[in-house]
This record gives C-alpha cells, structure tokens and sequence, in this order.
C-alpha cells in the first residue's frame, strides 16, 4: 500500500515536474522570438494609445457662414456654434462657395443667413435658417445636423420669448413638459472611457487565438514536433504548457495595458473587482485558446496560421458588440452573436469594469463563457491530439 502510494507521489511530481519545464520553456522560447515579443508589446500599449485618442463625438467640426444680414441677431446666432462640438472657419460670400468647401472636405457644416434675418425676428415673422452639413461620414454628419438643429430650435425659441417680454422666472409659473434625464455610468459620454476598453478586449482575443497558434505552428517550422512526439511527453502535457504559458504572457501585457496605459492616460474610474475580471480575462483566453489549436492543426507555417487566424478574428469581432452594436444588426446576425464567445467576454468587461456589477449580475453570461468556451477548447484538443496518431 505504501509502495503504491509512493509510485503515485513520483508519478505526480513527475508530471508536474514535466509541465513546468515545458512552460518555462514556451516563456523562453517566446521571450527570444523579437517580432512576437514586438506585437506583443506594440497591441497593448502603443495600439490601445492610438484607438483611445480617437474620438466618435462631435469635436471642433469646422463652420463656415454666409450672413447676408449682418446684424445683432444672425451675429448671436453664429457665436452659438462654439467649442467643443463646432468651431467656426471663417465667412463665405456666397453658398455656392460653401458647397465647393463641402465637397472640398475642409467644411462639415455650412450656416447660410438670409437677409432681413433680425428684421423678421422683431417682427414676429416667419424665417428659415438653411444648413447645410457634409455626411459621407454618417456618424459626424447626424451629429452634426442634430446639434445644429438644436442650437438653432434654442435660439428661436429664445429670440421669441424676448420679444414676448418673458423671462425665465415667468416660465416658472408656466405649466410645461420639462425632459430631465439621467446617464448612468459615463455620465459626460465621453469615448475614451469605452473606445480604450474595447479595443483592449480585441487585442486580448488575437492574442488568445495567435499566441498558441504560434507556439505550435512554430515548432513545425523548426521540426521539434516530431522530437517532442518521440518524448516522453503525453500530448496533454505538450499542450498544457503552451496555453498556460500564453495566457499568462496575455494577463500580464492586460496588467500593464490597464495600470500603464488606460488608467494614466484616459482615467477611466474602476468600479468592479479587478481580481474578478483578470480571473475572466485568464477563463476567455483558454477557453479562446482552443481556436489556436485549430488553426495551428491546420497551419503549416506562421503565415498561413495569420491567415486562417484573420477568417475566425473577424466574424468573432462583427457579431460581438465591439464594433457594431447589438442592436444595430440583422436579426439572423442577433441570434449569431451569442455563439462569438467576445460577446459575452465585453459584456462581463463592461459589467465589472464600468458599472461596478458581480457574479450575482453577470452569472449566465459567464456560464455561457464556460459552455461555449468548453466546447471550442474540446475541438481544439482533439485535433490537437490527432496530430500525434
């Protein structure tokens, strides 16, 4: 009994043994590949930086003005395009100037003033402003007819009360609908506290697929498959090795990527556990890690596996959120998303990160996770296994 339990102690030790040498291996061996070690430190730093400077609002979008008036009232009115949404470009002659400007792509916005503007005003006449807004680019452009028409519905309904001779105490008494609304969340609805944490996630899953789709197509380019199949190595400690080496190379660049790069530079405030979200980071990039092995089964070289990488990446990334909202999408393309395992992994992202929200909230999309992550993980392994038949 004794000498059964000792050989199962030894066999133990021995298997563990076995696994953290390999692992301390792949770590080796990824630390002396520079053009990996470059991406690596490239997507979670420098790419993060550049996505999160972008900005999807309405920002300085240029001005130009033909006043015909020339007075108090269209004067009032232009200096109502200010920063932060608009800034103004200059005065044109006439509006054909201003459709040559539109077209140019050094204007988004054209305000066209008709004379008699102020006249018309004082006289409780009817008068028409004539915008006209540049959208090739459909988000700028909405955004830039939608405010448009708000300052212009604000000042017209300011010039009235003025000559009406109300002031905002007397509306006080004045039975209206008052529209009061609250954001939660991101209260300013500023970008760069979403833009950075979406592409982070991104970033984690080409990493979860290409780091161990790497790490095994690497070892056909040098021809160390075979000696490693000729081993005393069990496929599963072959295997093992290079997903727990890879996903703890992935938690650390997402450690430096958040504490370095997010937090300093775009102060989003944390409201989640963190242990809570690198525990589901560590879970994505396994469960992930089985599409690697798939692709890596069916690569002969790293180039190959690049591109085979890109056709299961981009589907993944449409039907996740991260690019296109949910709620945009075709119903087919709806019901589709829930098989992209990024979709549920930017859901609980969000949840722990930007509202603060626990297990008791975000169970059954990490149940989901774990589902669907266990069934592509199974495929990859035992493509993975097939290899050594």
């Amino acid at each position: 009994m004794n000498r059964h339990f000792t050989e199962m102690n030894t066999r133990l030790y021995m298997w563990w043994s076995r696994l953290a040498a390999m692992t301390v291996k792949e770590l080796l061996q990824l630390g002396r590949d520079g053009f990996l070690m470059f991406a690596i430190f490239f997507l979670f730093t420098i790419d993060i930086v550049m996505t999160g400077n972008v900005r999807l609002e309405l920002n300085h979008a240029t001005v130009v003005v033909h006043d015909a008036d020339h007075s108090e009232a269209s004067r009032e009115l232009i200096y109502r395009f200010r920063p932060p949404y608009f800034k103004l470009g200059g005065e044109i002659l006439d509006s054909r100037q201003g459709i040559r400007l539109l077209d140019q792509g050094k204007a988004l916005v054209v305000l066209d003033i008709p004379e008699d503007f102020q006249k018309s005003l004082l006289n409780g006449e009817h008068t028409d402003v004539q915008v006209l807004v540049d959208s090739s680019n459909t988000v700028l452009g909405s955004l830039a007819a939608s405010y448009s028409s708000q300052i212009i519905g604000q000042y017209g309904f300011d010039a009235a009360l003025k000559r009406m001779g109300v002031n905002e105490k007397d509306l006080e008494n004045v039975p209206m609908l008052v529209d009061q609304h609250r954001v939660w969340y991101n209260p300013n609805q500023n970008d760069q506290w979403f833009i950075p944490i979406s592409e982070l996630l991104v970033v984690i899953t080409i990493l979860a697929i290409m780091l161990p789709a790497a790490a095994v197509v690497r070892e056909k380019e040098h021809g160390t498959i075979e000696q490693l199949m000729v081993s005393p190595l069990s496929p599963i400690q072959i295997l093992l090795p290079k997903i727990i080496s890879m996903t703890m190379v992935i938690l650390l660049g997402t450690a430096v990527s958040l504490f370095l790069v997010i937090l300093p530079l775009f102060h989003i405030p944390i409201k989640g556990s963190l242990l809570l979200f690198f525990s589901v980071t560590g879970l994505y990039a396994i469960a992930t890690s089985g599409l690697g092995l798939f692709i890596s089964t069916m690569s002969r070289n790293l180039a190959q596996a690049a591109l085979l990488a890109i056709l299961v990446l981009m589907p993944m990334i449409f039907l996740s959120g991260a690019w296109t909202p949910p709620e945009a999408m075709p119903a087919g393309l709806r019901q589709a998303m829930y098989f992209s395992p990024l979709y549920y992994f930017i859901e609980m992202s969000y949840g722990i990160l930007l509202k603060g929200a626990g297990l008791r909230v975000l169970w059954d999309s990490l149940l989901n996770l774990t589902l669907l992550g266990g069934v592509i993980f199974a495929i990859g392994l035992w493509r993975f296994r097939r290899q050594f038949k």
